[in-house]
């Protein structure tokens, strides 16, 4: 029987989520130049939600545009789950949170109270 392997236990070999095989985090980034647009000199200019459509991304979507409220911003957050645009942006695991253009967080659901915290960090 072994002529047709038979038999023989089959060996389960996982492909890597991503391109890194797997090494990447979730990660935040600390710093972000405003230079998307001429609006992003005094501020934020454009928040987007980057997911899915899953549970987690929504959430994270809903957090973020509470942050934006709760801080008194008027900036429109934009859920965004066109993965040619996801794709774009470089994004590796979702939910991401881009501002001004830049991704500032990817791979975790930031609650509200973090996503203050993150704006906050970066100088807004």
């Amino acid at each position: 029987m072994s002529l047709f392997n038979f038999g023989k236990k089959k060996e389960e070999t996982k492909a890597p989520a991503c391109s890194c095989n797997g090494r990447c985090s979730a990660s935040e980034i600390t710093e972000i130049k405003n230079d998307c647009c001429e609006k992003a000199k005094d501020g934020i200019c454009c928040i987007k939600v980057l997911g899915a459509g899953c549970a987690s991304c929504h959430q994270q979507y809903e957090n973020a545009k509470e942050a934006v409220k709760n801080m008194g911003l008027n900036v429109e957050v934009e859920y965004i789950t066109d993965m040619q645009k996801v794709m774009e942006y470089g994004v590796m695991s979702m939910p991401a949170l881009v501002v001004n253009d830049k991704v500032v967080s990817m791979g975790k659901v930031l609650k509200a109270a973090e996503v203050e915290k993150l704006f906050h960090k970066l100088g807004f």
